[in-house]
């Protein structure tokens, strides 16, 4: 049983984690390195270290982000995906069993809200179609959970570019991508665990590829049948 860190700004402290009865380690990521660049092994070993001394096991990263230029397929790709071959390297040697990504474009997993209350008096994140519906894109998007890097004129042309990018292309320039990846996976022990499509729709025009059964096949069979390219 593993739980989720955010670093040393989480209000849910490492020590308090330790508490919970039959906890085995913590799920966390290097934070403070833009998407698309290299995490330092310094700083992966750094993280490892702070979690053991807490008693707890770091064996699994969520997530190393994929670049939007990877999932648009744009020329600059080849340097992103060599990074993210890296970024699968230095994880493995600092001890890391398990990579967690996705191929979600613009957001990640999405919320409207982050603390709905319950009958019994707890909370939940909750996801609602009918307000998410009603976003205008255009006139900028504010929600929990969702990538607040982007400035306004930011996320308007990157949506705009995704206009171009259909189910089928993305599927596309998924399998560029892993053809690229999974190869180094292997050879470092590191299994890739794709973060399924959340939530599993279309949001905001965008398209979403891993969202249900038969989505989950292609991607296996994406993977188990496409040749191996050689490392970028």
């Amino acid at each position: 049983m593993t739980f989720r860190w955010y670093g040393e700004s989480d209000p849910v402290k490492l020590e308090y984690i330790r508490q919970i009865p039959g906890m085995y380690g913590i799920v966390s990521a290097i934070y403070d390195v833009p998407v698309g660049e290299v995490w330092p092994l310094d700083k992966l070993q750094a993280l490892r270290a702070r979690i053991e001394a807490a008693g707890l096991k770091f064996e699994v990263v969520e997530s190393v982000p994929t670049h939007e230029d990877i999932k648009l397929g744009k020329p600059t790709r080849d340097r992103l995906i060599a990074n993210f071959q890296q970024n699968i390297r230095h994880c493995a040697a600092a001890g890391v069993k398990v990579i967690c990504y996705n191929f979600m474009p613009v957001f990640d997993w999405t919320r409207t809200e982050m603390a709905k209350e319950l009958p019994d008096g707890s909370f939940t994140l909750a996801f609602d179609a009918k307000a998410v519906a009603r976003i205008d894109p255009e006139k900028g998007i504010a929600l929990p959970g969702w990538d607040a890097s982007y400035k306004p004129e930011q996320l308007k042309s990157l949506l705009a570019e995704y206009k171009a990018v259909d189910e089928e292309a993305l599927w596309a320039n998924l399998g560029y991508f892993l053809k690229a990846i999974i190869p180094v996976a292997e050879e470092a022990g590191i299994k890739m665990a794709m973060h399924p499509d959340d939530p599993p729709r279309p949001i905001f025009g965008l398209p979403r590829i891993v969202k249900n059964r038969e989505d989950l096949q292609r991607l296996v069979n994406l993977v188990v049948s496409a040749p191996r390219t050689p490392d970028l």
